[in-house]
């Protein structure tokens, strides 16, 4: 019976008390490295990300492209796109037109900017310009938007030694909202905005008159995919942070806004789509004891960024 004890106590396998581990298993690892040095932390990402802008030539950027020339039609919408600092190129006056108070100050606020070009044209010729609209006499020409890329609002708040903080707008397609937002992201410290290429408000007349000038300092990107956007986003080591009624987590508790992160917004009715909402790193709601089913993206911006700016004073 002893010699069987022996052969038994000889035997490979877990030893008694051991709880099932051997051990070397038992044995402590360490303390917990810090979030930089943790693989696949948006910290280590971000400071990854640093380190290959820091070591070579920064990388060729494209383009986000050209927007279209735009008209805006009638005396009290060009007087308050010229009042509102709306880019124009050139405006036109009709031959022989009543000289009224909105008129006159038309052709001061374009003669005080400069660069605006004033050419006088008859009725039929405005007539075939605006397809027949009511112009009253006034065309004002808004030249093609100059889009940032994705990329460059990233590498813009790197430059500045900051974490990016960035607004994406997902299915919105009033003008309005989009200005809002970018009068918010001008205002809280964020680096710009990301619009898709299709289905979407994009920086026209209407998005520059409500952002009340800031859009001439806040630059607006466009994506020609907004999901791949986001991922590539990612990769650069930057949170996607998506608001939606029925998100996971509420704004307040959420520790991601005082780092790098990008704030996906979605429209008033339908919220984010689905494949933008599944790239999301994490979804987060608004708190709102009144009860209110949504908000308009240029509010939900507003508080994100508030926050955000909060946290990282």
């Amino acid at each position: 019976m002893a010699a069987n004890n022996r052969r038994m106590s000889g035997k490979k396998g877990a030893q008694v008390g051991s709880g099932g581990k051997r051990r070397r298993a038992l044995e402590g690892k360490g303390p917990t490295p810090p979030a930089e040095m943790r693989k696949g932390h948006a910290k280590q990402r971000a400071a990854a990300a640093k380190a290959r802008r820091a070591g070579g030539r920064a990388p060729q950027r494209r383009a986000g492209g050209r927007g279209t020339s735009e008209l805006v039609v009638g005396r009290n919408p060009v007087v308050e796109a010229l009042r509102e600092g709306v880019p124009a190129s050139t405006l036109y006056v009709q031959q022989f037109i009543d000289n009224d108070e909105r008129v006159r100050e038309a052709l001061q606020l374009a003669a005080e900017r400069g660069g605006i070009n004033l050419m006088e044209a008859p009725r039929p010729e405005l007539d075939r310009m605006t397809n027949g609209l009511n112009h009253q006499g006034l065309v004002l020409q808004v030249p093609p938007y100059e889009y940032a890329h994705p990329e460059d609002l990233a590498d813009a708040a790197a430059d500045e030694g900051e974490d990016p903080l960035i607004v994406a707008l997902d299915g919105v397609t009033d003008p309005r909202n989009l200005g809002a937002v970018v009068r918010s992201v001008s205002a809280f410290g964020g680096h710009g905005v990301v619009v898709p290429e299709r289905r979407a408000a994009g920086m026209t007349a209407g998005a520059w008159k409500t952002s009340a000038g800031t859009a001439a300092r806040t630059p607006v990107a466009r994506a020609t995919n907004l999901t791949r956007a986001l991922e590539a986003y990612q990769k650069a080591g930057i949170v996607v942070v998506g608001l939606a009624a029925d998100g996971e987590a509420e704004l307040g508790d959420l520790e991601a806004l005082g780092g790098p992160v990008v704030i996906v917004v979605g429209s008033e009715g339908k919220g984010l789509s689905r494949l933008v909402g599944e790239t999301c790193d994490v979804r987060v709601r608004i708190p709102m004891p009144g009860g209110a089913e949504s908000l308009n993206a240029g509010v939900a911006a507003g508080i994100v960024l508030y926050e955000a700016a909060r946290r990282r004073a």
